[in-house]
């Protein structure tokens, strides 16, 4: 089952995430987003428990619980959607009337 946490804290690690969700049960993976220019945590990241009532209860007793003084947001992760990103930057309209193809000039 894969896992979105919230509110992250930027001091935190992978391993404390771990440890954090290892006692409710077996912890697949720990994946802390960050961004791709200046490599600093985004605040959220992904865990990936192995069995499906494990994460729910993990999701029951750490959502709203405080690490290191921020509250955790967790919840069941959603499927990425088809279009990403929030703009439809292929899809822009150009200025001005439609001519068909026709040159003005």
């Amino acid at each position: 089952m894969k896992i979105y946490v919230g509110n992250l804290p930027d001091e935190v690690t992978e391993q404390e995430v771990r440890q954090e969700f290892a006692t409710f049960g077996a912890v697949t993976s720990v994946n802390i987003i960050t961004d791709k220019f200046s490599g600093r945590p985004r605040g959220f990241g992904f865990v990936e428990m192995a069995v499906v009532s494990e994460g729910q209860a993990a999701i029951a007793g750490l959502n709203g619980k405080a690490l290191k003084d921020q509250t955790l947001i967790v919840n069941a992760a959603r499927p990425p959607s088809e279009s990403k990103g929030g703009g439809s930057y292929g899809n822009r309209r150009r200025g001005g009337p439609s001519r068909g193809g026709q040159s003005r000039y």
